[in-house]
């Protein structure tokens, strides 16, 4: 019998947007991180009343716009003292009393359900669902605005710092204030140092070739005699990977012309 050997030659390359789903390389740099920033775990005394805690400390997380506040609270069960990281808020400093609860004052720093934060009130670290300890508005200088309590449906809608609104219900906890470290994008990098080592602490995601600027081996849109694209920049939802690459599923395509529709005129 003849057995004919297969084709060992493989063509072409993987792109790039491929690799990042499976090499290593693309990982998160977590090393020298402080740890996950987050609010206490709920309990019934936050449920209730209060729980003082006392900022220990205010540290710089690398690879983080924001700073962080190490605060310590007593144990309600042991003899111990707990120490959890969270979001610093601007005007914070080391010393001072915070408060969780219930029962706690409307000051900058505390933390609150949304059920006794008046409307027009600044916030920031929302929690999505009762107990997930922080998802919304946590980078440098963001915070969302309460716009408006529903009382029979046990609901309170916010403005995101993406102009975006959302509804979440009146239990959720979140911390009075703004973010510290806002401006943090005001100042230009200036040079190609400065963004290496701002992105050295974060992953590995600089620099970013385009995808014109590649071989045709390398990337859907690369090759040609002139840094063109040559074929629609959109892309199918349902495209094999290696061609996913451009606009994945547009709705549309191009600037927005006229009066910008942001997401607090929407609704």
């Amino acid at each position: 019998f003849f057995f004919s050997t297969p084709n060992t030659a493989t063509m072409g390359k993987y792109v790039q947007a491929q690799r990042k789903g499976k090499s290593p390389i693309f990982k998160s740099h977590v090393r020298t991180r402080k740890g996950a920033v987050k609010l206490r775990s709920i309990d019934y005394a936050e449920r209730r009343g209060y729980v003082r805690g006392v900022i220990k400390d205010i540290m710089h997380d690398p690879g983080r716009g924001a700073p962080v506040a190490k605060v310590q609270f007593l144990n309600a069960y042991r003899y111990k003292r707990d120490t959890e990281l969270m979001v610093a808020t601007e005007g914070m400093y080391t010393g001072q009393f915070i408060y969780c609860g219930k029962k706690a004052t409307l000051t900058i720093g505390n933390v609150l359900p949304l059920r006794g934060v008046p409307e027009g009130t600044i916030v920031c670290n929302v929690e999505a669902r009762v107990g997930d300890r922080g998802a919304f508005a946590r980078g440098s200088g963001c915070f969302a605005v309460v716009i408006s309590h529903d009382e029979d449906k046990g609901t309170t809608r916010l403005r995101l710092p993406s102009g975006g609104k959302k509804t979440v219900k009146s239990d959720v906890r979140a911390q009075i204030g703004v973010v510290a470290g806002g401006g943090r994008t005001d100042k230009p990098l200036l040079k190609a140092g400065r963004a290496y080592h701002k992105y050295a602490v974060k992953r590995n995601c600089w620099p970013k070739i385009r995808g014109v600027a590649k071989n045709p081996v390398e990337h859907p849109f690369g090759g040609g005699n002139h840094q063109h694209i040559g074929r629609p920049s959109t892309v199918s939802q349902a495209a094999p990977s290696g061609r996913k690459v451009g606009l994945i599923g547009a709705r549309r395509t191009g600037r927005l012309r006229g009066v910008k529709k942001l997401g607090q005129d929407r609704d």
